[in-house]
């Protein structure tokens, strides 16, 4: 009868070992967004005054870790990142970086702006192209006492207005926990 007390009062030290190891895989997983929300693709925009991309990007908080995912026709386009002045200028001859199979993916690793054009510097010109800024990591370090109180604290923006249309990405994110928080609970018993 021993054994099976100790299995029973060792049962919820596993489920909260294995729950916090999927807390651990599921938040060190970035997300992949389809640029231009879940029915997007890269293409030269319907009206090319609007900057379609840009706009989609605005309602999106991407952080590291995060990719984004262009689908193209590769007979005809690819994507460039390229930096800010080569955004500005729709200047094709010097990409950091070149995406040519149509359906690429390109990992965010870093905070701050990130600048795509279309390959073809025309399309650029008609607004194919794309600013994404990603979000600083949350540092725990804090500032002096001193020098904390030096300065005013900044202000905080508005948040945007909620758009059901985006790529919910929590929404995905806490579908998938729930998913792998049943599928362990299912194992331990």
């Amino acid at each position: 009868m021993a054994p099976s007390i100790l299995s029973l009062s060792r049962k919820p030290y596993q489920i909260i070992g294995l729950v916090s190891l999927l807390l651990l895989v599921e938040t060190s997983n970035g997300f992949e967004f389809k640029v231009g929300g879940p029915t997007g693709s890269w293409a030269v925009p319907s009206d090319p005054s609007v900057a379609i991309y840009n706009h989609w990007a605005e309602k999106t908080r991407f952080q590291i870790g995060d990719s984004l995912l262009f689908v193209y026709d590769s007979s005809r386009d690819s994507v460039l990142h390229v930096t800010e002045d080569d955004y500005n200028n729709c200047n094709t001859a010097s990409p950091l970086h070149k995406l040519s199979d149509g359906r690429s993916s390109f990992r965010l690793d870093r905070s701050g702006p990130y600048y795509f054009i279309s390959g073809v510097a025309e399309n650029c010109r008609k607004n194919e192209k794309l600013v994404v800024v990603v979000m600083a990591e949350r540092s725990s370090s804090h500032k002096s006492d001193d020098a904390a109180s030096s300065s005013p604290p900044p202000e905080e923006a508005p948040s945007p207005p909620f758009d059901s249309s985006q790529n919910n990405a929590a929404f995905t994110k806490a579908g998938s926990f729930a998913a792998l928080l049943g599928l362990s609970l299912a194992l331990v018993n």
